[in-house]
């Protein structure tokens, strides 16, 4: 087994994302970023984590795994995301998503189709190609009339460009901005910075602490650092190399073999789909690795 030069987690495998944000001891954590982000008067006091898998309404129907699934005490549902590569239809599988705690809602008997909110938070490692030559990183998207006047507040995607905050540690000045840089930053770090000193972040960064895990908890949180770096070198390499077309064809060759490799430990085909950027149908047709 490779031996970790990190003392911190990277938050952005799926095992970081998980351990810090996931767990009943550390969904203060996830309370505090959601707050950052959230209109006020769907500011978050405690949540319930529920089943982040999701069937259709028939067995046919494709299935929906949320890396992170949540509801308010006010019956707020979250859905949580990090997404590491560019996805055809990423949208699409955005808006594919909401629609689940959406139906849920349902009442089998009565019902007046009332709805609490849904909202869908995704984490972007990558940056959106209609919005790249703009410094805006957060984006809120809602039901909208001719007159950009909100038609329905109850459902909203939030977006959040990471690689496009560049703040350094000494501009930082708000607490979502200490969010974005420990997002991006903590695997860097070996010790917390003196400009992230509030308890919130204390529990953090101890949460965080590779030191501190298990033989297993290692092992998974090194096999998710693999698929996490094959993606993000590739992509970095071939932007570095200027040739977008070298960079696809790289970038798809990358991702069928993370594909087959995640086959062959049998994760889900929503999970691969995530890491690579592939359908469901590429999917299908990639053979294991052995």
């Amino acid at each position: 087994m490779n031996t970790f030069i990190e003392k911190y987690v990277n938050p952005l495998t799926d095992f970081g994302f998980k351990k810090l944000f996931g767990s009943e001891p550390n969904k203060e954590l996830l309370i505090d970023f959601l707050n950052q982000i959230l209109p006020e008067r769907h500011r978050i006091r405690d949540l319930q984590y529920a089943k982040n898998e999701h069937l259709g309404a028939v067995e046919s129907e494709r299935r929906a795994i949320f890396d992170l699934y949540c509801r308010g005490e006010s019956g707020e549902r979250f859905i949580v995301e990090i997404q590491k590569a560019k996805q055809n239809y990423f949208k699409d599988r955005s808006v594919y998503y909401s629609s689940f705690p959406i139906q849920e809602q349902a009442k089998k008997r009565e019902w007046n189709y009332r709805q609490e909110p849904v909202y869908t938070v995704g984490i972007l490692d990558f940056v959106f190609d209609d919005h790249k030559d703009e410094e805006e990183f957060l984006h809120v998207i809602e039901l909208k009339n001719q007159r950009c006047d909100v038609f329905y507040d109850k459902l909203k995607f939030i977006y959040i460009e990471l690689p496009k905050f560049k703040k350094t540690q000494a501009e930082l000045e708000t607490h979502f901005d200490k969010w974005l840089y420990v997002l991006r930053h903590l695997s860097e770090l070996q010790d917390r910075p003196r400009e992230l000193q509030e308890r919130i972040f204390k529990k953090l960064f101890q949460a965080a602490e590779i030191a501190k895990f298990s033989q297993v908890e290692r092992e998974a949180y090194e096999e998710s650092v693999k698929y996490y770096r094959d993606i993000h070198n590739v992509v970095e390499s071939s932007k570095a190399e200027g040739m977008e077309e070298g960079f696809q064809k790289g970038l798809d060759q990358k991702s069928v073999e993370i594909a087959r490799r995640m086959k062959r430990n049998n994760e889900p085909v929503d999970k691969i789909m995530r890491y690579t950027g592939l359908s469901a149908e590429e999917i299908d047709g990639i053979e294991p690795d052995r």
